[in-house]
């Protein structure tokens, strides 16, 4: 087994670093990253996608002036301190593009329209505040104090909410998801300013009261486009990861 860094005379191995990724809840992790990158890259090579010389000599030369290796001497020396051939260097090169000429496919402007198109729903957000009572009668009374004076909800929140006193029970933005099934369905179809509940929550001891302090109807903007981006790249490489067998070893 291969030595990694040797401090003094205690030499540390592959198997120990492994070992340590391992207990440090690391090393799962990682390994995910590997194989989505490399069913990435099989996906990529069956549907024919291309990679030019020139595309590699390209990355190669940005590779290089981003780490200040200008000469052919320095590039060399740079690989033999790493133990990495070119040979090596340039494939690793080519998969990066096979990756990311793949994934432009999966999320490109088109993909993105059409899934907001059949998701819109999805991301409307509500910003909501709230407080935790530890019992129904003292929820159900702050609930009557503010149908009359609902100003008073920062106040209260901060003097007898169990949960986030400190910021006035204000929670944020949400998106659909966030909360429990029923308790969402009121939320989002309420208008600005309701107050909602008192709902049962953990273990049934505890109740929560829901200000809806604004709607933002969904909309395709920079935000959305990203989240739609990230959920056509993780439901792609499901995809591809249910094509497979894949075995940790």
């Amino acid at each position: 087994m291969a030595g990694l860094v040797k401090i003094d005379d205690e030499v540390i191995t592959t198997d120990q670093f492994i070992k340590y990724l391992k207990l440090n809840g690391q090393y799962d992790k990682l390994i995910e990253e590997l194989v989505k990158d490399k069913l990435t890259v099989l996906s990529a090579r069956k549907q024919g996608i291309g990679v030019s010389p020139e595309d590699i000599q390209q990355r190669a030369d940005q590779f290089r002036r981003v780490l200040g290796l200008h000469r052919a001497k320095q590039m060399n020396a740079f690989l033999d301190a790493k133990g990495i051939s070119l040979e090596e260097l340039e494939a690793h090169i080519t998969d990066l593009i096979f990756k990311e000429q793949i994934l432009e496919r999966v999320v490109s402007d088109p993909a993105v329209k059409e899934y907001y198109n059949l998701n819109s729903p999805k991301f409307g957000t509500v910003d909501i505040s709230h407080m935790i009572l530890d019992s129904e009668g003292k929820a159900r009374e702050m609930i009557s104090i503010l149908d009359e004076a609902p100003d008073l909800f920062e106040e209260m929140a901060k003097q007898h909410s169990i949960a986030d006193a400190e910021k006035a029970g204000r929670i944020g933005k949400i998106t659909r998801g966030s909360l429990p099934p029923t308790i969402e369905a009121k939320v989002f179809n309420s208008k600005e300013g309701a107050i909602l509940g008192p709902f049962p929550c953990g273990d049934g001891t505890f109740f929560e009261i829901i200000r809806v302090n604004a709607r933002k109807p969904a909309r395709l903007d920079h935000d959305t486009s990203e989240q739609i981006r990230k959920r056509l790249k993780d439901e792609w490489l499901a995809a591809r990861l249910r094509e497979h067998r894949v075995q940790t070893l």
